[in-house]
């Protein structure tokens, strides 16, 4: 899949804790915060804790629920190769 106009912010804080975010740049703009756990060194994908929409959005929510599909997508391809056959827990052995 192609990703042009998203990208992704990692920014960890003082308290050690890391937030990631997805961002889609051209119009509609849209910010996603993902959590995530960092296991053996590699950030593992969790689940979506915040959306920021602009407010002319209201309302609309299929036309971003689209692009939150995409968001997340995006994140977990940014992330490197899926694990799923090494995850007991997502279909591996």
């Amino acid at each position: 899949m192609n990703y042009p106009h998203f990208m992704r912010i990692d920014q960890d804080s003082s308290a050690g804790d890391s937030h990631h975010y997805v961002v889609h740049t051209r119009d509609p703009k849209l910010a996603v915060e993902f959590s995530a756990e960092t296991v053996n060194g590699k950030v593992k994908p969790g689940s979506i804790q915040r959306i920021a929409v602009p407010n002319s959005w209201a309302g609309q929510y299929s036309q971003y629920a689209k692009l939150v599909t995409k968001a997340e997508a995006f994140f977990r391809a940014s992330l490197g190769p899926d694990d799923a056959a090494a995850d007991p827990v997502r279909g591996g052995r």
